[in-house]
């Protein structure tokens, strides 16, 4: 056949044939601050075109020139598997970049960067004109010259803030070096708040959901997995592709003030919550890794939640982990059976974090120190007996020097006397890769050249080059190499959509418990008058020690109240009342009084769970574990001590109200972050309602019968402060329980609904193994 005996339209055909197949197979769309190729059969690669980074086409297909050199190397190319290009990749780098990307910064607000202060071409924000989405001198700085590529976020002002902050960042690490984008990660940020108002069909700023112990209050696996999902989306939609969570820490001692975050002291249920989780968040939309994919690092390996006397390790009163009952085998659970055997197509967790404790008495060597420098807990136990080559990262500020017993932030426990570099060369040779809080590569070099002296160059090299292939194997596999950009109005579209927002609404109504109900008191008409007493606020203190101020507060403002009942001004005139209060206040730095430690007492005291004070007549002496070292504390017992907690005023509240009332009802809605002794006021009362952390909204909702209450105790509540005393803190569920009026016990997996005591399949499934225990 001859082409000139053809027609002339067929002649264009075939022009456009052969031109099309020998063309590129993808199309570029510039942006205001990224442009965007999308193939016919391949990824969306995102650049800035300031960034100095060309595009390669090889094959027809498009690729980043990360490096610039004009090639495409493995690394580069997006056909290749996540192992290939990360061991690429990883032979390539520098020991000063493979230094920088083992780092994770200190907390981050966008704006106003660091917590130890933070400044904007030399000025303070407030004084420097800057954009909110402008990098600080100090991000710059250790993005730029300590090579770190792993950011925390803690406040963002909004979502566009974060996305274009995330934009700016990621121009500013394409054009250096090898081009390794930023893995921006958070803590859990998605926890309602009591005055948040849920419209439906409204947005917001994110969806709003229960905290762990309010989803596990659902006893409903699939409802977190639905949270990871829908987490997973708004992360990504803000720049976020690490979650440091979920923690299944199990909660064995009640005391812990970490105890909300948990999914609490049950091993099947935190298992089964634990592996719902990370699918749901690592999972994308064909069930494997992809743009929708979050890295979830699982917290905090073997198991936090057994401080002595339940003291947190943040502190150095609590840097000891005790195991009175030899039960380290549950608390192994939710890890080795649930977050590393995936359902979904990612496999395991990407990630795990050790916490500050030190595991007393448990390595065979007779070696006490914090997880993350323990060779037993890491390397022999985690990566040998368990096969765990994902990423192992510290917990934050593990390498600072100690500052004192009750200072936050500075937890190097066990290896006090080692230096900042030699802790993180301990913490490397244990099996680690990265750590927590630490902005410089300053000491990671150090440490490196300790590994060179003592087992020379290469080996050391290979050292690193391990754990930054499981770093880098965690950028990839969530996209960041090909796209790290965000479409700010997607962003804004994504984030606290309506959808999301009902979800967790709805999540919020399966979390709340109800525990008692007597003669019928709930649920109110929209007829009844109800008498909502203020509360006293008392001044509190966080984590950092930013103090807020005591208040006398309306529990629940007076128009959303007008929508569920006719809201009444006192007890005269009321129907019923409803008290609204919190469970018992210790502290931010619960079971130790620096005061007290200076006048000469070893400074403990207990940690109470009732608003009575509480003497601690059965506390054990001596402690099982203790510091020789001077200066520090070796019994660290609390006997016969006094602990008086700061809101004692809710109990007051709560009994004053029942005076008020003579035989009317009275309901409480008692908001708890650990089991509390309610045997001070529940005979006085007639219904009781437990709020993890919801809106008022919520609430109300289940108080007036809009939803029929489905949630189930997580926990245990004690029947009195002795029982809390003489249960072993690593062993679940060992209390004797409070049983009230009605004959019920407030034991795990109970709750009520309208018609009585909830017997439903999630009881069968969690309660009764539980019982058997």
């Amino acid at each position: 056949m001859h082409f000139r005996n053809l027609p002339h339209f067929t002649l264009l055909g075939l022009l456009t044939i052969l031109l099309s197949s020998c063309g590129p197979e993808w199309t570029e769309t510039k942006g205001e601050d990224f442009n965007l190729i999308t193939h016919t059969d391949g990824p969306e690669l995102g650049y800035s075109p300031n960034s100095g980074v060309a595009i390669l086409t090889v094959d027809r297909k498009a690729f980043k020139d990360l490096n610039q050199n004009g090639e495409l190397d493995p690394y580069e190319d997006w056909r290749l598997s996540t192992e290939e290009r990360a061991a690429d990749l990883a032979a390539r780098m520098s020991v000063e970049q493979i230094a920088g990307l083992m780092l994770y910064s200190g907390h981050q607000r966008i704006p106003g960067g660091g917590f130890r202060g933070s400044t904007y071409d030399g000025k303070p924000y407030a004084e420097s004109g800057s954009s909110p989405w402008d990098l600080s001198d100090q991000q710059e700085t250790f993005l730029t010259e300590d090579n770190l590529r792993h950011v925390l976020f803690t406040s963002v002002e909004s979502p566009e803030v974060a996305a274009r902050w995330n934009n700016n960042a990621q121009a500013l690490v394409e054009g250096i070096g090898l081009g390794i984008p930023a893995n921006n990660s958070s803590d859990p940020r998605h926890q309602a708040e009591n005055d948040d108002e849920f419209n439906i069909g409204a947005g917001g700023e994110i969806s709003r959901w229960p905290n762990s112990i309010g989803m596990a209050a659902s006893f409903d696996p699939e409802l977190v997995r639905k949270f990871g999902t829908i987490a997973s989306r708004e992360y990504r939609a803000l720049g976020i592709a690490t979650a440091l969570s979920p923690q299944v820490d199990l909660a064995t001692d009640p005391r812990w003030y970490r105890f909300s975050g948990t999914f609490g002291p049950d091993p099947s249920l935190t298992t089964d919550m634990a592996r719902a989780y990370v699918d749901g968040f690592q999972s994308s939309g064909d069930g494997g890794w992809g743009k929708e994919s979050v890295n979830a690092m699982v917290k905090h390996w073997p198991g936090g939640g057994t401080g002595e006397a339940g003291r947190d390790a943040h502190y150095g009163f609590g840097k000891f982990a005790v195991f009175p009952g030899n039960n380290l085998d549950d608390h192994l659970k939710p890890f080795v059976e649930g977050a590393f055997k995936l359902e979904g197509g990612t496999g395991s967790a990407s990630a795990v974090m050790p916490y500050y404790t030190i595991s007393t008495d448990l390595d065979p060597s007779g070696d006490n120190v914090g997880n993350a420098f323990s060779k037993y807990f890491i390397k022999d136990m985690l990566r040998g007996e368990y096969g765990y080559d994902g990423v192992v990262c510290t917990d934050w500020g593990v390498t600072r020097q100690d500052e004192g017993m009750a200072v936050f932030g500075a937890t190097p426990w066990g290896v006090e006397s080692l230096t900042e570099a030699e802790r993180h060369y301990r913490i490397i040779m244990a099996g680690c890769d990265q750590f927590g809080g630490n902005n410089d590569a300053g000491p990671v070099l150090e440490a490196y050249e300790m590994g060179v002296a003592e087992f020379g160059e290469e080996q050391m090299r290979a050292r690193m080059e391990q754990s930054a292939v499981r770093l880098l194997k965690n950028i990839f596999r969530v996209g960041l190499f090909e796209n790290p950009y965000l479409d700010v109005a997607e962003t804004t579209a994504t984030v606290g959509n309506p959808d999301y927002m009902a979800e967790g609404y709805e999540a919020q109504l399966k979390s709340l418990v109800l525990l008692k109900n007597s003669g019928g008191v709930l649920p109110l008409a929209k007829s009844t008058k109800v008498y909502i007493p203020e509360r006293f606020n008392p001044p509190s203190e966080n984590f950092f020690g930013a103090v807020t101020p005591g208040s006398w507060q309306a529990p629940v403002a007076n128009e959303l109240a007008a929508r569920y009942f006719e809201p009444v001004g006192n007890a005269a005139e009321a129907d019923v009342a409803l008290v609204f209060i919190t469970d018992p206040q210790n502290g931010r730095t619960a079971g130790y009084n620096a005061e007290l430690a200076e006048s000469g007492d070893n400074g403990f005291l207990p940690i109470s769970l009732q608003y009575d004070d509480y003497r601690a007549t059965e506390a054990r002496d001596p402690s099982l574990a203790g510091d020789a070292r001077e200066g520090d504390v070796l019994n660290r017992t609390y006997r016969n001590k006094l602990a008086s907690v700061s809101n004692r005023s809710d109990l007051e509240l709560v009994l004053k109200t029942v005076r008020e009332m003579g035989d009317k009802p009275v309901v409480v809605v008692l908001q708890i972050s650990n089991p509390t002794v309610v045997a001070e006021f529940e005979g006085e009362i007639e219904g009781l309602l437990i709020d993890f952390g919801v809106q008022r909204q919520a609430v109300l909702d289940i108080l007036t019968g809009k939803t029929t209450p489905s949630g189930l105790l997580p926990l245990q509540m004690p029947a009195s402060m002795a029982t809390v005393e003489q249960q072993f803190e690593d062993v679940p569920l060992d209390m004797e329980v409070h049983r009230d009026g009605e004959g019920n016990a407030y034991d795990f997996a109970f709750g009520l609904n309208w018609e009585g005591v909830i017997r439903d399949d999630r009881v069968g499934r969690y309660g009764k193994a539980s019982a058997s225990r």
